[in-house]
């Protein structure tokens, strides 16, 4: 029996078809059928079913059943296959070898398979491009192909019954790949839309286009999607005309497309809330009624409503149905979290020893979405890996090693159901770094306004006193200072970017109480993303920081409001908080400005393993604007990625290249946590 891509069915024309056309019912399906076919296995091969296989990487298949005097078991294997994604899904497609365990009671029922087959196989190698493949299936030594042959398979398949296996052949003759040659977008009325409806993009195609399902089905889900995308959400495929001309080896497709009407966005409905109140779900929501329609539309309704902490669930639904005002009417469906949750944590590092953090929080506390979260943290700065505590003590800066933090945060979103929100913290601890010991407390009161899901500005007061310690003395001040700050962030995600830049950037003026001088506090810090291909595996990344603070010497000023470069989150491979101007007994005294930057490449080898070659590169300043006295201190180094469902876990190697001869820096430094870097 051999099958032939013959038939003329579900409105497939075909131009010079090559050989005799078989029996109907060994005849293929045609283009349309085999397009629906790829549809099915999800637009690409699909991996077989396996026993289990840890990852897959003994490509192990389960033995055949033994002879067996009430079946007959067979072993079927594949020949003349050089694609190996056809291969899979030839594998997939086919009942002899996805029921090759199961085995027939009978011949009859062996042949009855194959016969099931034929036509699925031609459909699949049609769905791969290969209009002119053939195959065949051998049973024992008969090639089947009419009744004589069927009865003769038959016999032989009995005759191994309870002897040995039944040897089952399926040859499939590729023949040339097919190349897709041309693409007409048609409206209902058969007129070629204009360009600025149908971009030429969407229908261009190179020299080595195969006409493949997956290929064509793709086209059309981004010409709907181009629809969509220009305010049509019932923007549809009518009709998929393929035509096959097998004397150039080439495919025209010709799709008739109904847009449907342009819409504006109506009312928003929102669903689902029990506890919390849908004023504030709906001060989340930037979209008004009469804005365009557009799936991204939808997705940014999603994603800002995502943001709000006592939700556990978002799911945005247009309407089937435009309202009697032509507007798409969208509902929001919500669910509730757990409103308390408490969480702890340890860590250990072999520059700052070990530390403990745990945390208690109510997501809605009052109904309106408050969340007051309260965070204790814990660390010892261990002498024995300490490299600075001589000198500390040198200086007269005494500690045990022991420090702590003990803050508590409130917000209250959608003030009287507007955008804007109350921001309030307080904070107290002791803070012990390698050069400096800070005890203090304080606190800020905010409100922040949201123009929308991207941009934020914040206005609010800032307080503080306290008493730091440092190799430049002690330092006792009281500080209150108006802070404004704004934040723009249009990347498409928060733990691994790909797309978009961020922007935040504080103005806090203080005023000195008692003796303390007043100061000016400036920071800034920008990052941006690009991808150069659609699936985002290859992007480069760069990041850029700025401090100033003025208004009085170095002296004067708090170690803790100094500047410092280092660490995970600045310039990796320098310990944290060690890089800038140097002060007495070779103690890092920070500086009143710094500039800081990182370029990343991250390169995705599969779907879940990356890695990500970087520089990072800046220094602090003892200048309340960066002068360039100081040495720009450089790092390289070579991240490894392993990408989770809830982002990547982050490992990164770097090693300073030009460190400070006075300071002791570590050869190599090792830092593992979650998420990208910035």
């Amino acid at each position: 029996m051999q099958a032939r891509p013959g038939g003329m069915r579900d409105r497939v024309e075909r131009r010079g078809a090559p050989g005799a056309r078989p029996s109907a019912g060994v005849a293929g399906a045609g283009v349309a059928r085999a397009l629906g076919l790829g549809l099915a296995l999800g637009l690409g091969p699909a991996e077989p079913a396996r026993a289990f296989d840890l990852f897959g990487l003994f490509n192990s298949d389960e033995a055949p059943p033994a002879p067996s005097p009430a079946a007959l078991p067979y072993a079927v294997r594949f020949q003349g296959v050089e694609d190996e994604d056809l291969l899979r899904a030839l594998q997939d497609t086919s009942s002899l070898y996805r029921l090759r365990n199961d085995a027939p009671p009978d011949g009859e029922g062996l042949l009855r398979r194959a016969e099931a087959d034929a036509p699925r196989l031609v459909d699949a190698l049609w769905g791969f491009g290969y209009y002119a493949g053939t195959v065949s299936f051998r049973i024992e030594d008969v090639v089947l192909g009419g009744d004589a042959a069927a009865r003769s398979a038959v016999r032989a398949a009995e005759a191994a019954r309870n002897r040995s296996l039944v040897a089952v052949r399926i040859s499939v003759d590729q023949g040339p790949l097919y190349h897709l040659r041309s693409i007409t977008v048609l409206d209902p009325a058969g007129v070629p839309f204009p360009p600025e409806a149908v971009p030429a993009r969407l229908t261009r195609l190179g020299d080595d286009v195969p006409a493949r399902s997956s290929t064509v089905l793709a086209r059309e889900a981004a010409l709907v999607d181009q629809f969509r995308r220009e305010g049509h959400p019932f923007a549809k495929v009518l009709r998929r005309d393929p035509v096959v001309d097998h004397a150039a080896r080439a495919m025209d497709v010709t799709f008739v497309v109904d847009p449907g009407p342009k819409a504006a966005l109506g009312t928003v409905t929102v669903r689902g809330t029990k506890n919390l109140d849908p004023a504030v779900v709906r001060s989340f929501i930037y979209a008004e009624p009469g804005d365009p329609y557009s799936p991204q539309a939808l997705t940014d309704i999603r994603r800002s409503v995502s943001r709000i902490e006592a939700l556990g669930g978002v799911r945005v639904r247009e309407g089937t149905a435009l309202d009697p005002d032509g507007t798409l009417p969208v509902f929001v469906d919500v669910t509730e979290r757990t409103p308390h949750i408490v969480g702890v944590s340890a860590r250990y590092s072999t520059v700052d020893g070990p530390g403990v953090r745990a945390y208690w929080a109510d997501r809605n506390l009052f109904g309106g979405g408050e969340t007051l979260r309260i965070d204790a943290d814990l660390s010892y700065l261990g002498l024995g890996t300490d490299y600075y505590a001589r000198r500390r003590k040198l200086a007269g800066i005494e500690t045990n090693g022991l420090g702590g933090r003990l803050a508590a945060t409130f917000v209250k979103p959608a003030l009287f159901g507007t955008r804007n929100d109350l921001l309030a913290s307080a904070f107290i601890g002791r803070e012990v770094q390698q050069s400096y010991l800070s005890d203090a407390t304080g606190g800020t009161v905010a409100i922040r306004h949201r123009f929308a899901d991207a941009f934020s500005a914040q206005v609010g007061i800032d307080g503080r006193v306290g008493s730091d310690r440092d190799a430049l003395g002690r330092v006792d001040y009281g500080l209150l200072g108006l802070n404004a700050g704004v934040t723009y962030d249009s990347t498409d995600s928060l733990l691994d970017p790909t797309k978009g830049f961020r922007v935040t950037a504080s103005l806090t003026p203080y005023a000195g109480l008692g003796n303390s001088p007043d100061l000016l506090i400036a920071k800034a810090q920008g990052s941006t993303y690009y991808a150069f291909d659609d699936e985002a595996r290859y992007i480069v990344a760069a990041r850029l920081g700025f401090g100033s603070v003025s208004g009085a010497n170095l002296a004067d000023i708090p170690a803790s409001l100094r500047f410092f470069a280092g660490g995970g989150g600045s310039i990796r491979g320098y310990s944290y908080r060690t890089v800038g101007p140097i002060g007495p007994y070779q103690l890092p005294i920070g500086g009143r400005s710094l500039l800081e930057g990182s370029i990343e490449g991250r390169i995705k080898i599969t779907d879940t393993i990356g890695i990500v070659p970087f520089v990072d590169a800046g220094t602090a300043f003892a200048g309340t604007l960066p002068d360039f006295d100081e040495r720009i201190r450089v790092a390289a180094g070579l991240g490894l990625r392993y990408y989770t469902g809830i982002g990547p876990i982050r490992v990164d190697l770097a090693v300073p290249l030009n460190p400070d001869k006075q300071l002791k820096q570590p050869p190599v430094a090792l830092y593992i946590s979650l998420g990208q870097a910035f």
